[in-house]
Formats: structure tokens, C-alpha cells, sequence
């Protein structure tokens, strides 16, 4: 379907370019505008034309993930983009008296000038496919690469879009990227550290813990391992300091700390279990 699409634009746009020599700089100008319009017009059809292809294979027997698919959606569309806009190219050219032959040729002459100036161009493709074929990252991961850090909103052949949690949208050339942290890919680590005083019963401290551990596991569906009560893990100068772990499926590791650190208060509120906190002690001493 999108083949059909592409070759019917083909067609269509290699038709402005036939007797330039004949038009005026008016008449040459409309039509380049009416070959914009329709490259535009093509560009959203292939798009819709993938999106609902991939809407559709979520219904097929052998589907693929969701975020695979979305991945694999936006390349199609960043290829056919290419595609469609250089097919559009040749008859605007050709509206100038310049034919695709002799810019191979100057293409051929000026080849090693071209060549270094698009090193990173070719440096950015390259890497882009690598990144593709060994499934690094898809879109919807959660990724840290450089100094940046987000969401993968679109992979490109040239380019990587990252959505900051800030709102900041971070495109990346695809040859920057040389360490990926992929924060998505299998089980991810909720950690939270609890506070009680010195004055506390430490292992009243620790079954109360245990028993709202085995509660949250049983209740919450984002933990897929734990949560485990570590025990002490350090002794600070106002307070004792308990750690609990669990597991969770990606991206719900901070929902997960957030709620424990929320039913932990409650629960230790409830057992009159005291959290320490800075104090100051003012002592009058009458002259």
C-alpha cells in the first residue's frame, strides 16, 4: 500500500518538470509550490497508511510489543519522509534545466569535499541502524545517554528525540550517542530508607515493618519482588536507619517508594513508633 502510494507520487510530481525551458519564473514557482503541497498531502497519508497497519497488528496471532512496534512505525515514516521528499526534489530541479545526471556528475567531482563534510551525517545513519538492529532502545523507554535523560518519543535515522521529565524535548544525533542507559528493561529497584529513634524497640521496629511489607506485596501489582526489610543498615547521630527493597516493573519504581514511605508513616503513627526529627532544646538559666 505505502509502495503504491510513493510510485503514484512519483508519477504525479515528474510531470512539472517536463518543458521548464517554456515557463515563466511565475509559472515555475506555482508549480514548485503545488509539488510542496503535494509532498505534504503524500507524507500524511504514508503516515496514517503505517499507523493503522501497526493499530491492526496488535489484533494478528504473532504481535509485537507495543513499544517494538511504535519504534519500528516511526523509521518507516522517517524513511518514507526521505523518500518521498527526494522523489520531490528531481522535478524542481528539473524546472531549473537541471537534470539528475549532472549533479551525479558535480556530485562525482565534488565527492571528497562532500564526503568529509558529511561525515557526521553518515556517522549519525550508521549508528542510528546499530541502535535499531541490537534493540538498544525503543520508543517509550526510559533512557540516560550523555547529560541527557528521558523519554524516547522518536527514533530516526539521523536522530534520537528525548522527552525530559521537565518537558524539555532533547534531540540527539545518533553518532553522540555512545553509552545508553536503558532504565526499562527488566525488573527496577525501589530502595527506601526508614528513621527511628534510639529510644525505639528495634525489633518491635522491624515486625512492624515485616508485617506492612508482606500487606503492601499482597495488595500492590506494580512490586514484582518484595518488599524485603534489609534490616539496620546504619546508625546516624539522632536515629537508627532501616532499609527495605523491592522490585517493580519499570518506570514504577518511585510510585512504589512513594507509597511505601506513605503506609510506613501511617502504620508507625498507628504503633506510636517515633520518627526522629531535628530538635532544640533552649535551656533558661535564671541569673
Amino acid at each position: 500500500m505505502k509502495e503504491s502510494i510513493v510510485n503514484t507520487f512519483s508519477k504525479v510530481v515528474s510531470r512539472f518538470g517536463t518543458n521548464s525551458q517554456d515557463m515563466t519564473i511565475l509559472e515555475k514557482m506555482i508549480k514548485i509550490i503545488i509539488i510542496l503541497i503535494i509532498t505534504r498531502i503524500v507524507i500524511k497519508i504514508v503516515s496514517v497508511v503505517i499507523d493503522k497497519f501497526f493499530k491492526k497488528q496488535r489484533d494478528f496471532k504473532y504481535k509485537m510489543e507495543d513499544r517494538k512496534a511504535n519504534t519500528l512505525a516511526a523509521i518507516l515514516k522517517s524513511i518514507s519522509r526521505y523518500a518521498i521528499y527526494f522523489i520531490a526534489i528531481v522535478p524542481i530541479l528539473e524546472l531549473f534545466g537541471i537534470t539528475p545526471a549532472s549533479v551525479l556528475a558535480a556530485a562525482g567531482v565534488g565527492g571528497i569535499a562532500i564526503g568529509f563534510g558529511a561525515q557526521s551525517l553518515v556517522k549519525d545513519v550508521i549508528t542510528g541502524f546499530f541502535i535499531l538492529f541490537e534493540d538498544q532502545y525503543s520508543v517509550g523507554d526510559f533512557i540516560k545517554t550523555g547529560e541527557f535523560e528521558g523519554i524516547v518519543e522518536e527514533i530516526g535515522l539521523r536522530t534520537t528525540k528525548i522527552r525530559a521529565f521537565s518537558g524539555d524535548l532533547h534531540i540527539v544525533p545518533n553518532g553522540n550517542i555512545t553509552a545508553v542507559t536503558n532504565r526499562c528493561r527488566g525488573s527496577m529497584r525501589a530502595w527506601v530508607d526508614v528513621s527511628i529513634a534510639y529510644e525505639e524497640d528495634i525489633e518491635n521496629a522491624l515486625t512492624v515493618l515485616k508485617g506492612l511489607c508482606e500487606d503492601i506485596a499482597k495488595n500492590d501489582d506494580r512490586i514484582v519482588e518484595g518488599p524485603t526489610v534489609l534490616g539496620v543498615s546504619s546508625l546516624g547521630s539522632s536515629d537508627i536507619v532501616i532499609s527495605i527493597i523491592a522490585k517493580t516493573k519499570p518506570m514504577e519504581q518511585w510510585a512504589v517508594e512513594r507509597e511505601m514511605r506513605k503506609r510506613i508513616k501511617e502504620e508507625f503513627d498507628r504503633k506510636n513508633i517515633e520518627i526522629p526529627y531535628p530538635r532544640r532544646v533552649v535551656i533558661n538559666k535564671e541569673s
